[in-house]
């Protein structure tokens, strides 16, 4: 099955999707937000396929979610790290994680707590409006053209 660009649409939600759509591409940022940084971390961690791990890693870079540092000269070897663009899909991961606490947990409760260093508790992400606070709830939201969208008034 091939994959639709999404990229050029005028929407950031269809573009980031572009980016970040791909489970294995949320599961290696996931593991570099962990402090993964090597090839063989990602790799032994997910199990995934060397071919479709270097893949994934290459387009991380070329996207600017991660660079590439060398960490050893012969042979050349380099790490993964987040770049300020990848450390701001964490609250991403944060809020899938929340979801997933909520509806994919069994009794035996969640595989990973976030704990806040800052406040020193263990916390779950919530989404909340910007401008008032209150949590974001999908029957009190619309969406109406922005600047950037290809029909926004001009003036």
């Amino acid at each position: 099955m091939s994959r639709t660009d999404t990229s050029g649409w005028p929407c950031t939600i269809a573009r980031s999707a572009d980016v970040l759509g791909d489970g294995w591409t949320l599961l290696i940022i996931r593991q570099a937000c962990l402090g993964h940084r090597r090839f063989e971390e990602f790799q032994t961690t997910l199990g995934i396929g060397r071919n479709i791990l270097t893949t994934h890693l290459n387009r991380l870079v070329d996207e600017g979610i991660l660079t590439r540092v060398p960490y050893q000269e012969r042979p050349v070897r380099h790490e993964y790290r987040l770049t300020e663009k990848g450390r701001d899909v964490f609250p991403i991961l944060a809020a899938m994680a929340a979801w997933g606490d909520k509806w994919l947990t069994g009794p035996e409760g969640t595989p990973l707590v976030f704990h806040h260093t800052a406040c020193n508790h263990d916390m779950h992400a919530e989404v909340v409006c910007s401008e008032c606070g209150e949590a974001i709830d999908v029957r009190r939201m619309q969406a109406r053209p922005g600047p950037g969208h290809p029909n926004a008034p001009t003036g």
